[in-house]
């Protein structure tokens, strides 16, 4: 009966000596009978820091005193064979024997009872963590250190899709106290890469039952030798939509669990809940700013070029007969600059509305980035500048000659505009070794943008500090359409980290980027 039953049960002497071990206790303890038998219990069962303990309470009842344990159903942490702690309910029973004193133990694993216990504990927090939070990175914090602190993972991590850069982010990082975590700690993975990688470009879960075993990935074996050995990962979305993937670490192997799976499912989606909530907020408010800020920008840079339009011609149309004929020309020119400023604007405008309705059109060709940047410059406003243009005699790449050069009447104008008199600009362009990329600079002297405001810069509609307390007029539109548009060639626009003033561009793009279609 004891070799059928479904409960562990072993026996041991006052001594401590195992005498009796059933194949249920194999399964739940992970020895075999030949393994306990005659070995002392505490060394099996109990975990290293309770052995003194344990002890006390083998002394205790082998004196025939009631221990703390005798007649009770007792629910504790026991130690398994290959060194993880398992909740157990136990109780435990004393016959005498011929031989002496026997303590018979009946003991059945409850890690799922527990485990249920923790997943409801872990959804309870994860749930007010994000109606608590004030803030997406607030409430990606809160949401790993309450899965971290509930289900005792080891390390976990949230990590999201920066699609600007084409990175994965680590978003909120928690790991348990002693954990040294190393070069394991990244905050940037490539696509692909490592378990958030995968999980991200599968749109699917992902288990890893033992890093070790993982010799395809770095970050696996960084993992294996700091003791972490299990890893699982789901993706977090909004309907269809990948936003990024919730990951765990574990320090012991074990096997995919439906259970687990699903809890974590189950919170990566209210994350991603959450997440959209939080768009939806902030595109209202985005929506309230941008009105505002359109409606500033009609007010003030267009009513300008409109008034002096309107005052030019009037003045004209009264005083034409007194005029000389220079005059003349140089009212007309008033208006016709101001006209061209206007259209400039207009055009602005279509074209930010063509790009958020997907419709601003690519139109590649064979081109020569040389010659378009040498065309802008020949068009730029004159301004007591040295303007020096380090570039090769040909830079040839697959492009729209078009919006390339609207890209360079932008980078350039905007770079003469906001650079004082007595200042300078220089553009460079140059292939890489490989004949693959071309990095393309655009560098001034001028008023710079503030280090705080800087993620603000491709916004539409914003315009920084410094070129708003000098009054100079400008839509906030162009360098949004300028990104755009690069984007679109499959290359990328950043600024870099100015050390002085001024403000230096940094343009990358494809010679052969793979746009299949004119307006793709």
């Amino acid at each position: 009966m004891l070799s059928a039953a479904l409960e562990a049960y072993l026996a041991f002497d006052g001594t401590g000596r195992v005498v009796a071990w059933n194949p249920a206790a194999e399964t739940t303890f992970g020895y075999t009978h030949d393994q306990a038998y005659g070995r002392s219990v505490e060394d099996l069962i109990v975990p290293p820091e309770s052995r003194e303990a344990g002890q006390a309470e083998l002394a205790a009842l082998a004196a025939g005193r009631s221990g703390h344990t005798q007649g009770q159903r007792r629910q504790w942490l026991a130690w398994h064979a290959d060194g993880h702690r398992i909740p157990i309910e136990m109780t435990l029973a004393t016959t005498d024997e011929a031989g002496g004193r026997l303590f018979h133990v009946f003991a059945h694993d409850i890690t799922t009872a527990h485990r249920a216990s923790r997943f409801a504990a872990a959804e309870a927090a994860v749930a007010r963590g994000l109606a608590e939070a004030d803030s997406v990175g607030t409430a990606a914090q809160r949401v790993v250190d309450a899965l971290g602190l509930k289900m005792n993972w080891p390390v976990t991590e949230l990590w999201m899709i920066d699609e600007d850069r084409q990175l994965l982010v680590c978003a909120a990082r928690h790991s348990q106290p002693g954990w040294r975590l190393r070069t394991f700690a990244v905050n940037t993975l490539e696509p692909g890469v490592a378990l958030p990688g995968r999980v991200c470009a599968d749109a699917a879960p992902h288990w890893i039952p033992d890093l070790s075993a993982d010799t395809g990935s770095l970050r696996s074996r960084a993992g294996a030798r700091i003791g972490l050995h299990v890893a699982v990962g789901v993706p977090v979305c909004t309907g269809r939509h990948l936003l990024g993937a919730l990951c765990v670490y574990g320090d012991r192997v074990e096997d995919p669990e439906d259970t687990l799976l699903g809890l974590l499912s189950g919170l990566a989606a209210q994350i991603g809940q959450y997440l959209e909530r939080r768009r939806a907020e902030e595109l209202t408010v985005e929506l309230a700013r941008t009105k505002d800020e359109f409606l500033a920008m009609v007010t003030h840079e267009l009513r300008n070029p409109l008034a002096a339009i309107a005052g030019t011609a009037s003045l004209l149309t009264e005083e034409l007969d007194d005029l000389t004929p220079d005059e003349q020309r140089h009212y007309l020119r008033i208006i016709t600059r101001n006209a061209e400023r206007l259209g400039v604007m207009a055009e602005d405008l279509l074209d930010l509305a063509r790009l958020e309705s997907g419709h601003l059109a690519i139109n590649p060709t064979a081109s020569d980035l040389s010659e378009i940047i040498r065309q802008a410059l020949q068009a730029a406003p004159d301004k007591n500048l040295t303007v020096t243009a380090i570039l090769p005699e040909r830079l040839e790449l697959y492009a729209d000659p078009i919006r390339l050069r609207q890209v360079a009447d932008n980078l350039i104008s905007n770079a003469i505009k906001y650079t004082p008199s007595g200042g300078s600009v220089t553009i460079t362009a140059t292939a890489d070794a490989g004949g693959d990329k071309i990095t393309w600079t655009v560098a001034d002297t001028g008023i710079g943008i503030p280090a705080a405001e800087r993620p603000r810069l491709f916004r539409r509609f914003y315009r920084a500090s410094t070129a708003v307390d000098r009054r100079i007029p400008g839509t906030g539109l162009g360098l949004v359409i300028t990104r755009a548009i690069i984007e679109r060639h499959q290359g990328t626009i950043n600024l870099a980290d100015d050390a002085g003033s001024g403000t230096t561009f940094v343009v990358e793009l494809p010679v052969k980027p793979s746009i299949t279609s004119p307006g793709s």
